[in-house]
């Protein structure tokens, strides 16, 4: 069956309705992984996460489903993902985990992350048997990181699911963060939970310094036109993004101001990247 999706906007927030659930999604969700607790100063976060409510967005990604619900004070979360597939589980038990979380009134629905094509197949086929659909799937997704275009994409649509992209500003490389180079501090210079590191930064700035100039043309900084690039996509339902700052936060909610791109400017996108 095809993926139906809706749209709603209420102020300059636009929703998407997520698969054929009535749950809704901002375009542009907000992750308290990196940036919240005890990483960073706590009224910084609490400013952020009280900017982004104000701005519409009402999807907050988080870890740990029991300390979580204990910690926010609630009774169940609306969405519980298995975050990787793990080859050394039964995919029947990690479904079953999930489920189990749903009839224990935990969660309302439950999704992915970071299945391939085939495993994401494998795990809706589950838990239809289990009884309790899978809804949605998170998945990584930007310009430097293109892996779901490659049959994802097309399980998503046809099986009716959400799709949520993690890292839609690929940590920081499409926004003006390293243009200039990679400055003292930056996540690429940090030694812990290393998922970019300058070699990265290096490979791709002559492409992200291409783009920049391309977003400047629309109006928009890079990291605007990056969201608003993976938003493109007719079955992504919001970009999950990290904040740590409300300046940052406001910048990339005005990525919503301008999501059309005209032809000749994606096959620009698609000169740079290939480059």
């Amino acid at each position: 069956m095809p993926y139906l999706a809706s749209e709603t906007r209420y102020n300059s927030m636009l929703y998407n309705r997520v698969g054929y659930s009535g749950l809704k999604l901002p375009a542009i969700s907000l992750g308290w992984w990196y940036n919240f607790g005890g990483r960073d100063n706590l009224e910084n976060g609490r400013a952020i996460a009280r900017r982004a409510f104000d701005m519409g967005v009402t999807h907050f990604d988080l870890a740990s489903l029991d300390q979580s619900l204990q910690r926010m004070g609630l009774d169940y979360v609306d969405i519980f993902y298995s975050h990787r597939f793990d080859p050394e589980t039964p995919l029947e038990e990690t479904m079953g985990a999930l489920d189990s979380a749903v009839r224990q009134g935990k969660a309302l629905y439950v999704g992915i992350s970071s299945y391939s094509a085939e495993k994401t197949e494998e795990a809706v086929r589950t838990l239809e048997k289990l009884g309790t659909p899978c809804l949605i799937h998170q998945p990584s997704y930007n310009m430097f990181d293109r892996w779901i275009e490659n049959g994802l994409l097309d399980v998503l649509t046809e099986e009716g699911l959400g799709c949520i992209v993690f890292s839609p500003l690929a940590q920081g490389q499409l926004t003006g963060r390293y243009l200039g180079g990679i400055p003292a501090g930056a996540r690429a210079t940090k030694t812990e939970r290393v998922w970019l590191t300058p070699d990265d930064v290096k490979a791709n700035l002559p492409k992200a310094r291409k783009l920049n100039e391309l977003a400047q043309s629309r109006g928009q900084s890079l990291a605007q036109m990056a969201l608003a690039w993976v938003l493109r996509k007719p079955a992504v339902t919001s970009a999950l993004i990290g904040a740590s700052s409300v300046e940052q936060l406001d910048d990339n909610l005005a990525a919503l101001n301008n999501l059309d791109f005209s032809e000749d400017e994606l096959n620009q996108i698609e000169e740079i990247l290939k480059s």
